[in-house]
């Protein structure tokens, strides 16, 4: 065995799911709805989450009747992000990969998270923002951190005027969730200070900095969201894929690849600095904990 190598280790897996339909799947008219469905942790992504929106995309990918395909979250928010502290939390689950990265779950130190990060985050969203069909979030509530990941892969963004956009995992001492977009989504000075203050972003702002393309009264977000979808959906199907094609080429010309690459590396070496200091990845930050410190900021800064 080399030195670097080391024995393969046992987790438990002691997720409990408060769902089996973490993602709810509709086609109508040419227009595929994926719903994450888990409101009562504000559509949290866990890995069940993850896999089964995968699988939904690629069913709207093979049906050839589906030319648009929105994504919206149940319940009061879009989603709070990634999964770090809810019975559903199930880091250590063997999935089927969509990818060729091994199996995490009975893998040491950086063998493991480093292959699930690759997998179920930064593969994943690749993966999703090269879909051939135009895909529209339509946002409402909270869309943080991991949500933004959901929202950014999307080519349209239609958001209620009670939605806000915020990334605070700087609090965690890592810079920015592991799919980096937000350079891309926003001038670079603004992105700092959305990076910087951790503060959230609300819906007029994010229409105002281009990152959303329709802002919209929260009573009139399902009907503006799916005309917008409905007149797409004219379009010829080819057209539209490379048309996208097109767009997202240019944006990894301007680099957004190789960016993406950079800082998912500086996310992991964050995460090896936080263990190596309080022996906790993330900090010493769980769901409680990150919300607690969200609200100290927001009544700091009102």
């Amino acid at each position: 065995m080399h030195s670097s190598d080391s024995e393969f280790i046992v987790r438990q897996d002691n997720a409990v799911y408060e769902t089996d339909t973490p993602v709810l799947y509709s086609v109508a008219e040419g227009i595929a709805t994926l719903t994450l469905n888990r409101p009562t942790f504000n559509n949290a992504q866990n890995s069940q989450m993850t896999y089964a929106l995968d699988a939904a995309f690629r069913a709207a990918v093979d049906d050839d009747s589906v030319k648009v395909i929105v994504l919206r979250g149940n319940g009061k928010h879009f989603s709070a992000g990634h999964d770090i502290g809810t019975p559903g939390r199930d880091i250590d689950k063997p999935f089927e990969r969509a990818h060729l990265w091994w199996d995490h779950t009975n893998k040491p130190g950086g063998e493991q998270l480093y292959a699930r990060e690759q997998e179920v985050y930064l593969g994943m969203c690749r993966r999703w923002r090269e879909l051939p069909k135009p895909t529209i979030a339509m946002v409402q509530g909270a869309c943080v951190a991991g949500g933004l990941m959901l929202a950014w892969v999307c080519d349209l963004i239609v958001a209620s005027d009670d939605a806000f956009f915020q990334d605070p995992v700087v609090r965690m001492g890592i810079p920015g969730v592991e799919y980096f977009a937000h350079p891309y989504e926003m001038n670079p000075r603004i992105a700092k200070e959305f990076l910087f203050t951790g503060d959230r972003m609300s819906a007029t702002r994010a229409w105002q900095v281009g990152m959303v393309n329709r802002m919209v009264p929260r009573e009139e977000l399902e009907q503006a969201t799916y005309a917008l979808a409905a007149g797409i959906a004219r379009q010829p199907r080819m057209g539209l894929a490379l048309t996208k094609q097109a767009i997202n080429h240019v944006e990894d010309l301007q680099g957004k690849r190789t960016a993406m690459d950079a800082v998912f590396a500086w996310h992991h070496f964050a995460h090896a600095h936080n263990e190596l200091l309080s022996g906790d990845k993330l900090g010493g930050f769980d769901a409680k904990g990150m919300a607690r410190a969200n609200k100290q900021a927001e009544d700091k800064n009102q």
